[in-house]
C-alpha cells in the first residue's frame, strides 16, 4: 500500500461519501433483502450429490461440526427490483465459492489449496433474472468459525456502499482522534519527565486508533489489500494489553507492579512470535486470533485483580485510572465474544470505550503532571482545548449523520425523508410501466385526547401499535411511512382506487376491533380515518397526489371519522 495511493484513495472515498450521503434521491425501489430459508450440508461432495440437506437460520457454524472443515449452504434468491443487484456479504470464514444454479460466479481464495487471505467484505454481481434461482456456497475453514458472518443480503451496489460509509464514519472519526491523541502523548513522552506514562498512553491510543481504522468497512476502498489490513488489525489488537499493562504497572507498586510487568511482557512475546510467524508464512493469521483471545481471557482478569488488590492504597488519581480500566475491559471482552459468535451478534461500542479510556487516562495523567510540572500548564491547556474541539467535531458529525436517517425512531417505519424520495420514484416507475399507483393518507382519530387523558407515553404506545398494524396489513411491494405526529401514508403500486378503498376499509375494521391499553389501563376506542388518491386517474403530479389524498382525508374527518374517502375528480387539463 503506497502512501500516495492510499491518500489519493482516501480523497476519492471522501468525495464519494459526500455525494452518496448528501443525496437523498438515490434510494431504489427495493430495500436490501436479507437471505433466509437456508439449508446446509457437511462435507465437500459435489453440489449435485444426493446427500440430505438440513435447515439452518443463518449460514454459520452448523451443529455437529466434529472437526469438519468443509460445508455447503444453499437458499433461493428472492424477488426484487434492484437496478444494480449485488450479493453483499460482510465476511467469509475462511475460503469460499458461490454458485448460482450450479454455475460458479464468485470465488474467495483457492479451494484447491485453501489458505487465509483476509476478511474482506464482498459485493458479488448478480444477473437481473436471478430471482428464484438457487444460490449455493461452498465453504472451507480450519478456523473456530465456519461459514458467513455479519450481513448476507441482496441490495443495490450503491446502497451497499452507502451503508459501508455510514458504518465507517464514526469509527473513522474516533480513529483519527485516537491517532492525534497518540501523537500528542508521544510528544509529551519525549519532552517531559513522565516519559514512561505518556509512552504507554501513546501506545494505547495508537493501537486502538489503528485497530479501528483496520476494522472499518471503508478500509477496502482505501486499499484493496484485506490480508495486509488484517495483519495491521491483529498487530494493533495484540498490542492493546501490552499498553494496558504498561499503564497499570506505571501506577502500581510492589508485587502487583512486578506481576503486571510479567503479564504485559507475555503479551509482547506473543505479538512478536505470532506476527513474525505469519510474516514468514509458517502460521495462518486467522489461527492467531483464538489463541490470543484465550490468552486475553486469562490475563485481563488477572490485570483487573492486581489493580483491585491495591485499590485501598492508591491515591485519588490512581483510583480514577483503575475505575476507567474497569469500564473499558468488559467492552474488550464482550467484543471478543461477539467476534467468535459465543454470544449473539450485537453492536459493541468498543470505539467509544477506547476513546473514553484514552481520554480518561489522558485527563488523569495531565492532572498528575500539572501538580508536578507547573511549567507545562500552557501545553496542558492546549491539549485539553484540542480534546474538547475534537469531541465537539465528533458530536457534530454524529448528529449530522443521525439527521440523514431514513427511519422513524419510535415506530420503526420509514420517515418523511424516505417517503418524499420514494413517491417520485414510484410515480416514475408507474408511468414507465403504465400501471396504477394509489396513495393512502391515514390519521389516528382524536389522538390529542389520548395524550391529554392518558399522557404522552400512552400516545407513543398507540403510535407503535398502529404502526405494527400497518406493517402487518400492508406487505409485499406496499410501503408504509410515518409523515409525522399521528399521520401515516401508504403507497400501493399496481393498485387502483376501488381496490385501495377495499383494503383501507379492512384496515379500519381491524383497528376498530383492536382493544388498546397502556400499563394495563384501557385507552378507549381508537379509530382511523383514511383518504385515497390514485395515479393516473386523479393526477399525474406527485405533490398534487399527496394533496388530493390529504383532501380526501379531511373529508373523511368531516363526515364523522372512522371512515375512508376517495378523492372525487379527474386529471386536470394541464396534466393531460
Amino acid at each position: 500500500m503506497g502512501t500516495f495511493n492510499v491518500l489519493l484513495r482516501f480523497l476519492c472515498v471522501g468525495i464519494m461519501a459526500g455525494l452518496l450521503l448528501l443525496s437523498g434521491s438515490l434510494a431504489y425501489a427495493s430495500a436490501p433483502a436479507p437471505l433466509t430459508d437456508w439449508e446446509y450440508r457437511w462435507g465437500d461432495a459435489p453440489l449435485e450429490d444426493d446427500a440430505p440437506w438440513s435447515p439452518i437460520d443463518f449460514p454459520s457454524n452448523p451443529p455437529e461440526r466434529n472437526g469438519q472443515k468443509s460445508v455447503w449452504f444453499k437458499t433461493v434468491l428472492p424477488e426484487g427490483e434492484w437496478r444494480d443487484p449485488v450479493l453483499h456479504i460482510t465476511s467469509i470464514n475462511l475460503v469460499g465459492q458461490i454458485y448460482l444454479d450450479g454455475t460458479l460466479i464468485y470465488q474467495h481464495g483457492d479451494m484447491e489449496e485453501p489458505r487465509f487471505i483476509g476478511w474482506p467484505w464482498h459485493l458479488v454481481p448478480l444477473p437481473e433474472n436471478s430471482a428464484g434461482k438457487t444460490l449455493a456456497l461452498r465453504i472451507y475453514s480450519d478456523y473456530t468459525s465456519i461459514g458467513l458472518w455479519g450481513d448476507v443480503e441482496i441490495t443495490d451496489r450503491i446502497d451497499a456502499l452507502k451503508g459501508m460509509l455510514h458504518a465507517s464514519v464514526q469509527d473513522l472519526a474516533v480513529s483519527a482522534f485516537s491517532l492525534l491523541l497518540a501523537m500528542l502523548a508521544a510528544i509529551f513522552a519525549m519532552i517531559g519527565p513522565e516519559r514512561r506514562g505518556f509512552f504507554a498512553i501513546a501506545l494505547f491510543a495508537f493501537s486502538s486508533g489503528l485497530m479501528l481504522l483496520a476494522e472499518t468497512p471503508v478500509r477496502q476502498l482505501l486499499a484493496d489489500a484485506p490480508l495486509t489490513w488484517d495483519i495491521l488489525r491483529a498487530a494493533s489488537y495484540f498490542t492493546l494489553p501490552i499498553a494496558i499493562g504498561l499503564l497499570l504497572s506505571h501506577w502500581l507498586e510492589g508485587v502487583p507492579k512486578r506481576w503486571m510487568r510479567r503479564l504485559w511482557q507475555l503479551h509482547l512475546a506473543y505479538l512478536v512470535v505470532s506476527i513474525g510467524l505469519v510474516a514468514l508464512g509458517v502460521v495462518n493469521l486467522a489461527l492467531t486470533f483464538p489463541i490470543f483471545d484465550v490468552l486475553l481471557l486469562l490475563t485481563l482478569p488477572l490485570m483487573l485483580l492486581l489493580a483491585l488488590l491495591r485499590v485501598r492504597r492508591l491515591n485519588l488519581e490512581q483510583r480514577l485510572f483503575v475505575t476507567s480500566f474497569l469500564m473499558f475491559a468488559p467492552l474488550l471482552l464482550l467484543d471478543m465474544l461477539v467476534a467468535h459468535e459465543l454470544i449473539p451478534r450485537r453492536d459493541v461500542p468498543l470505539s467509544y470505550g477506547a476513546l473514553g479510556f484514552s481520554l480518561a487516562i489522558v485527563g488523569i495523567s495531565l492532572w498528575h503532571y500539572r501538580h508536578s510540572q507547573r511549567q507545562l500548564a500552557v501545553a496542558n491547556q492546549t491539549l485539553e482545548a484540542q480534546v474538547m474541539a475534537r469531541t465537539a467535531e465528533l458530536d457534530t458529525l454524529v448528529e449530522q449523520f443521525k439527521g440523514l436517517s431514513l427511519q422513524d425512531a419510535l415506530t420503526g417505519l420509514n420517515n418523511r425523508r424516505h417517503f418524499d424520495a420514494l413517491l417520485h420514484q414510484e410515480m416514475a416507475l408507474a408511468q414507465r410501466k403504465g400501471s396504477l399507483l394509489s396513495l393512502l393518507m391515514i390519521d389516528i382519530d382524536h389522538f390529542k385526547k389520548v395524550n391529554d387523558n392518558f399522557g404522552h407515553d400512552a400516545g407513543d404506545a398507540v403510535l407503535i401499535e398502529v404502526a405494527a398494524l400497518l406493517k402487518k396489513h400492508f406487505r409485499g411491494t406496499d410501503v408504509v411511512c410515518r409523515l409525522g405526529g399521528e399521520e401515516f401514508v401508504a403507497l400501493l403500486p399496481g393498485t387502483g382506487a376501488a381496490e385501495a378503498q377495499t383494503r383501507a376499509e379492512k384496515l379500519l375494521k381491524a383497528q376498530r376491533n383492536q382493544a388498546l391499553s397502556h400499563l394495563h389501563q384501557p385507552l378507549g376506542r381508537i379509530t382511523l380515518s383514511c383518504g385515497i388518491a390514485t395515479y393516473p386517474a386523479h393526477t399525474m403530479d406527485p405533490k398534487r397526489l399527496l394533496r388530493l389524498a390529504d383532501t380526501a382525508l379531511y373529508k373523511a374527518k368531516n363526515n364523522g371519522r372512522d371512515r375512508c374517502e376517495v378523492w372525487e375528480g379527474a386529471v386536470s387539463s394541464s396534466e393531460q
